[in-house]
């Protein structure tokens, strides 16, 4: 395949993969218009982003093993008319139960976006360009980030349903385009589906993300001892190993424990958890600027711009670094960064100046841990026929560490609500993980083992 080709691969699963993220920060502008319009309480209005993330999660280990068995380009275009079918029973909303309806199916269909675009990357880049690619790819989120709350409010002027109906006529020219472009895959015959390993799955990823988001951060221990949370926590730590030995016992399991057996994955996804809690740094930035600086709310979101563009800026250069030196070293330097800005920013937020710094070397940090270079190592890492498999384990342990980091970050900032010393101690808690992410990075593989391994991969 020339390079003209797969440029045009390239661009087609950005744009799908922006869509995707675009959808996750460009409805909180429209937040409390959905509330009053519908009135609900605000605990009820925030399982539109909870929600996202659940299907998200289930979404993405499930879709990412259809596409190993029937193709790259048949399941890309199913996730994206998924995505589409959701924006649309969204839009049509008449009760707040359909939007959350709508927001599932959107979330099941963006689940597969991001790992299965990952996996054409492998499948059509050789291995000295994968990096460069996948920095591209990265990007994406630090685009989202900036253009999301932005392109939200700007629709808000002509009603919340605009930030919805964007959506289809974008994903009807994917859909159409990958026909063209997309090469297909072959099918495997004989497959039998893990249908038990999905519905454990489901069922363990349900139960997390419901015991969570009914957390009470301003009251964090009483609220663990509540029955809208203990029970479903207990459900989730239970239904854990009852997963893995499913999965052990599967055919073809949907989670590719299997993959597990390698060092190097093992330290992968626990980095991914890792990243996971430290992008509720971004979530709590504009807290923080309120409490720090007494700036207005409004001022205060613009803080994380710096940081954003920092980290959209940073992820294609990380890309084309991780070619060259590899993922050991790279990711080693990421995630000192990524600390010292945990660290500084948390010590001199009370600084204008020194709060932008920090927040740049976060950005900094953070595009070169979030995207592609846990992806290179589970692309390097996995056979062909599971590279999608792969790239679902870094998606879920990242989605896993948002989803818990949230609570758990929330609580120490709620343990001191309104002062300044919570968020203090908030993000050194996270740059105290940062540390232990490092520590954890010595244990990868230099660059030519990592190239042996793809090699052997390869020829499997």
């Amino acid at each position: 395949m020339d390079n003209k080709h797969r440029n045009r691969i390239l661009i087609l699963i950005f744009i799908g993969v922006f869509m995707g993220s675009l959808d996750i920060g460009i409805v909180g502008p429209a937040l409390p218009a959905i509330q009053g319009e519908f009135n609900v309480t605000e605990r009820l209005v925030s399982w539109i982003f909870a929600i996202y993330i659940l299907f998200y999660m289930i979404g993405t280990p499930l879709m990412a093993k259809l596409s190993d068995i029937y193709g790259r380009r048949s399941i890309y275009v199913l996730d994206i008319f998924i995505f589409a079918l959701g924006s649309a029973i969204t839009i049509t909303a008449v009760s707040f139960e359909q939007v959350l309806v709508g927001r599932a199916i959107q979330g099941f269909g963006a689940g597969g976006i991001f790992p299965v675009a990952s996996a054409f990357i492998g499948d059509t880049f050789p291995p000295e360009k994968r990096g460069g690619a996948l920095g591209i790819i990265g990007s994406v989120w630090g685009l989202s980030g900036i253009l999301g709350p932005i392109l939200g409010a700007i629709l808000l002027n002509y009603g919340w349903k605009w930030l919805f109906i964007i959506n289809l006529p974008i994903a009807a020219v994917v859909i159409v385009l990958s026909f063209y472009i997309l090469p297909q895959s072959r099918v495997k015959k004989d497959v039998s589906f893990d249908w038990w390993g999905t519905l454990v799955f489901a069922l363990l990823v349900g139960a997390l993300a419901l015991g969570v988001n009914q957390i009470d951060t301003n009251n964090f221990l009483n609220s663990l001892f509540s029955v809208y949370v203990w029970p479903f926590m207990v459900l989730a730590f239970l239904l854990l190993p009852v997963l893995v030995n499913v999965e052990r016992k599967a055919v073809d399991p949907v989670i590719q424990i299997d993959l597990y057996r390698s060092l190097e994955v093992k330290l992968a996804t626990s980095i991914a958890i890792g990243t996971g809690f430290c992008q509720t740094a971004i979530v709590f930035m504009p807290s923080l600027a309120v409490v720090a600086l007494s700036l207005t709310t409004s001022l205060a979101s613009l803080m994380v711009i710096p940081l954003v563009l920092a980290l959209g800026v940073s992820a294609p250069i990380i890309g084309r670094l991780l070619d060259k030196f590899g993922t050991k070293i790279v990711m080693m330097a990421g995630i000192f960064i990524l600390g010292t800005g945990l660290f500084c920013l948390s010590f001199t937020a009370t600084s204008f100046y020194l709060f932008i710094i920090s927040g740049v070397v976060v950005g900094l940090g953070l595009g070169a841990v979030l995207g592609s270079p846990l992806r290179y190592i589970m692309l390097s890492e996995s056979p062909p026929d599971k590279r999608a498999a792969g790239q679902a384990l870094i998606n879920f342990n990242a989605s896993a560490g948002q989803l818990v980091g949230g609570a758990l970050i929330g609580a120490v900032i709620g343990s001191e609500v309104g002062k300044l010393f919570g968020y203090q101690s908030a993000y050194i808690v996270i740059g105290f993980l940062a540390i232990f992410m490092f520590l954890l990075t010595f244990g990868l593989k230099n660059r030519s083992d990592q190239l042996k391994t793809m090699q052997i991969n390869q020829e499997h």
